[in-house]
């Protein structure tokens, strides 16, 4: 914004409202922010200042009666006109900004004074409280400021202060000058309900200029946008009258006119979209003004925070554990819960930061970064509103918001109703690109960076108390500087996947199940890696007789410690001992649950690792043969392609695309493999200062830790823990976290009313969408990831503590699948989980694997009896229940 003579100071002071007031400073951040807004430039409060100093020799030193002091300085002031070198100043900018032959809009504004009372503040918006001149000629702009400086003291502004309890004497303007948008079609528009405060548009136009509608003067109709599904209702009136600019403002409305909704259903959504983005982009309900010029263009000419009226209950805050159950399913610890309020906040903070969200957004939103995610009744649950707005501040973020919302299971009323206009998304996109073209490079530094911390964090075991909290602090420290680069693989990945499928189909005529197929071979991820690398140690055993007997044999718990210990102890020869030392050095955090820092993994118990190999070494699995497997599944896609596209230049584009989703799938896993090392860190270290914390007294038990949070077992060393001894809190929660497990989950999304505290809230959680149908009813279908067909019995598996064993050649039913069900998937014939997209866990394993698999199946464990024999298509996304068995032998699975 420029600033008047004397020349403009720094830049940064052109958006001080301290200087120009509320009303011009959001203005000009709009207009940076590419907003709509016809170009301006401002006289700062100061130049108000000095005009007044220099009328105040005619005024009275007595301010006893406020009423009459500011009548007298109103009359000064108005015919105050600038002159000299402000004068010059003036007129020189109105020619750069406005143009010599147009017209401008000249609009007082309240400043700020030490108390902060000013025009347009998220508390007082102060509307119609000074003055603003429409369709002003140059000739006339020096007078028109003078008014408005004037305006300061008008009597509804002196009348309104007084009523505040404000001193009026005390008012101080400043005077913007922004070029007359021609308007044909104007609106006022308010991003929530002005009566109720509910989440709808609404929208009072005119035809002809603003000032028609503010003043009601002009024939006003109302439109009423619902922000989910983008319904528009009008009430629209028999036009009369119309604005227009000086001398006649007052003009009939054209007869073809007179009956006509004033804006369109486009139009209205258009402005809809335009007030919900100005609403993101100040995080509070606006209430914007704006005009159509007869080219059809939209402008925007003021913004302000609106006054909603008190509702009659607080916006819905809509919750969703929909994906976030692949790592944490069921109950969860406060220590697990509490890192992981860590990751999000920290993880985000870093992604946004690195896609170009502006910093002081950023710490606006730290009360919304540090609420990512809630702990309800002991299940980690989204905070979807939260998400919504974040992840909407995201350059492009909206050409992948529809995948993004059903990854999330975000259905109904829960999906995002603040969508960007396509200019706001095409006018981001620049930035996109130059963030994107750096992401391969920053994801190999990623990597190197993550294995070298790796390196060093497990150089040594031997480590003191205070090694090992620097430790913590140090890996967390580094990884929320880092993790950013793998959540922004995300975007990337589902633009080229998004892509890939339209082209696809487009030019091959091919559905999902191709594809899916598409998306197999490529280099191996680190989870594979880990899975392999356990088939590759089955084989070792099934080579020695001995130990592979004793493996097969009867187990129990106890059994598998002896066959570990002597396996460590190289009884069974040193090559295998040292194999699967290393194994547990690279993969000992892998398991179950492995997010769950109550959860045990092979790192704490090596001889886990014995009932991981043991349906490897029954099954006689190979990793040659599970390589095979992978590769014949990529070539049939491949052949499929090229009998369905013939044109070889559209096949290098597909696989060009299709590379691209490959690599991005192949990052996001090698992601998760480094979040299950980066846990497993936080859980070594937290187990061990349990183990102190135990041993000075202050715990019953170690494994009390768990209910404990990281601040609070951290902070019982740093001094920094107030309330009760640690051991009374980790026995009331786990008690709480024990009785928690008995009682039924909430749904899956919910809507919980926003006021009052959350645990009387979710007494009246609704469900939505897919939660709400009870039934179970409709057909089985899900989304086909991986591709053939298998028939065979069901074993649906509610507790991943199953034994491999008991999942051989079964189709696995289960709500979600993480990492550590890889044992269990490979044994299995096919999966069919409740939740999930293309790119979740389950998906991208059971095309690496080429188990036929089916996700988004809803109700799956409840409506696929256990044991019944059903019949999966990988690639239809189906499953089909039998009445009868397949064939005569009963107890395998038959691949079709």
């Amino acid at each position: 914004m420029t600033i008047s003579a004397p020349p403009p100071a720094a830049a940064e002071l052109d958006l001080d409202p301290l200087r120009v007031g509320h009303k011009f400073a959001r203005l000009e951040e709009l207009r940076r922010a590419e907003f709509p807004v016809p170009g301006l430039f401002c006289l700062p409060v100061t130049e108000f200042d000095q005009s007044l100093e220099a009328v105040g020799r005619g005024l009275s030193a007595d301010r006893s009666d406020p009423a009459e002091w500011c009548a007298a300085a109103a009359r000064s002031l108005e015919s105050a006109e600038p002159t000299g070198a402000l004068a010059a100043h003036v007129l020189a900018e109105f020619d750069e900004q406005i143009g010599a032959g147009n017209l401008a809009a000249v609009r007082a504004c309240v400043v700020p004074n030490a108390d902060g009372v000013g025009e347009d503040t998220a508390d007082d918006p102060f509307a119609g409280m000074s003055e603003s001149f429409l369709y002003v000629p140059r000739a006339e702009v020096l007078s028109a400021v003078a008014r408005c400086w004037a305006s300061a003291f008008k009597p509804e502004a002196v009348q309104y202060r007084l009523l505040k309890g404000i001193d009026p004497t005390r008012a101080r303007v400043a005077v913007g000058i922004q070029r007359m948008a021609p308007g044909t079609r104007s609106f006022v528009a308010f991003t929530r309900d002005p009566r109720d405060g509910d989440e709808r548009c609404v929208i009072a136009a005119a035809y002809g200029i603003g000032e028609g509608v503010v003043q009601e003067k002009a024939d006003i109709d109302h439109f009423f946008v619902d922000r989910a599904t983008g319904q528009v209702r009008t009430r629209a009136v028999k036009k009369r009258w119309m604005i227009g600019p000086p001398p006649q403002p007052l003009q009939p409305v054209p007869d073809h006119l007179a009956d006509e909704p004033v804006l369109t259903e486009q139009q209205a959504r258009e402005v809809a979209d335009l007030a919900q983005q100005v609403e993101n982009h100040f995080g509070t309900p606006q209430d914007i003004e704006g005009t159509f010029t007869p080219d059809g263009a939209l402008h925007l000419v003021q913004a302000r925070p609106m006054v909603v009226a008190p509702p009659e209950s607080a916006r819905p805050v809509y919750w969703g554990n929909h994906n976030i159950t692949e790592s944490y399913p069921g109950i969860s610890s406060a220590l697990t819960y509490s890192q992981a309020r860590v990751f999000y906040q920290k993880a985000f903070t870093d992604l946004y930061r690195r896609m170009g969200v502006p910093e002081r957004k950023i710490r606006a939103d730290g009360h919304r970064l540090a609420r990512m995610i809630g702990f309800l009744d002991g299940r980690v649950y989204y905070r979807l509103n939260d998400w919504q707005v974040l992840h909407g501040r995201l350059p492009a973020f909206d050409l992948v918001r529809t995948e993004w919302e059903q990854a999330m299971g975000i259905t109904g009323a829960a999906r995002a109703h603040r969508r960007r206009p396509k200019s706001r998304i095409v006018a981001s996109f620049p930035v996109f690109l130059w963030h994107a073209a750096g992401h391969r490079r920053a994801t190999r530094r990623f990597f190197r960076w993550w294995d070298q911390l790796m390196a060093e964090v497990y150089a040594t075991d031997q480590a003191t108390v205070e090694d090992l909290i620097n430790r913590y602090h140090r890996v967390w420290e580094e990884a929320g500087r880092h993790w950013g680069v793998t959540l922004s693989n995300g975007l990337y990945m589902g633009l080229a996947i998004r892509a890939g499928k339209a082209l696809l189909q487009r030019w091959a005529g091919a559905g999902p199940d191709l594809f899916v197929g598409l998306l197999c071979g490529g280099r191996e991820n680190r989870s594979l890696a880990s899975a392999r690398a356990a088939i590759a140690l089955a084989e070792q055993v099934s080579a020695l007789p001995e130990l592979r007997e004793r493996v097969l044999a009867p187990h129990t718990e106890d059994g598998d410690r002896r066959i570990w210990a002597d396996i460590a102890a190289g009884r069974h020869g040193t090559e295998l001992a040292g194999a699967v030392q290393a194994y547990l050095e690279r993969y000992g955090d892998r398991a179950l649950h492995d997010l769950k820092l109550d959860e045990t993994t092979p790192r704490q118990q090596p001889s886990m690792l014995v009932g991981v190999l043991r349906p490897f070494v029954r099954q006689g699995t190979t990793v040659a043969g599970n390589r095979a497997a992978e590769h014949e599944q990529a070539e049939q896609a491949r052949q499929q392609l090229r009998q369905a596209c013939r044109n070889p230049l559209r096949r290098a584009v597909l696989h060009a695309l299709l590379g691209v989703a490959r690599w991005g799938i192949r990052v996001r896993e090698d992601a998760r493999f480094c979040r299950t090392q980066l846990f497993g860190i936080t859980r070594d270290v937290m187990w061990r200062l349990g183990a102190e914390l135990t041993a000075a007294g202050v715990l019953a038990h170690p494994h009390d830790v768990v209910d404990l949070t990281v601040e609070e077992v951290v902070g019982a060393f740093d001094g920094t823990v107030p309330g009760p001894p640690l051991a009374s809190l980790a026995a009331l929660r786990r008690t709480e976290r024990e009785r928690q497990t008995t009682v039924s989950p909430h749904p899956t999304l919910m809507s919980v009313p926003g006021d009052g505290p959350l645990a009387t809230a979710l007494r009246s959680a609704v469900p939505v969408g897919d939660s709400a149908t009870e039934d179970g009813s409709g057909p089985l279908c899900g989304l086909g990831s991986s591709g053939g067909r298998v028939r065979g019995r069901a074993l649906v598996v509610r507790d991943p503590s199953v034994a491999p064993d008991d999942c051989r050649d079964r189709i696995l039913i289960a709500r979600e699948t993480d990492p550590g069900w890889l044992p269990l998937m490979i044994a299995a014939s096919g999966l069919v989980v409740e939740r999930g997209t293309l790119l979740s866990h389950t998906a991208i394993t059971g095309r690496l694997l080429g188990v036929p698999t089916v996700v988004a199946v809803p109700k799956a464990t409840t409506r696929i009896p256990d044991g019944a024999w059903i019949e999966l298509d990988g690639g239809e996304g189906t499953v089909r229940l039998l009445t009868e068995p397949p064939g005569a032998d009963t107890h395998e699975s038959t691949v079709i």
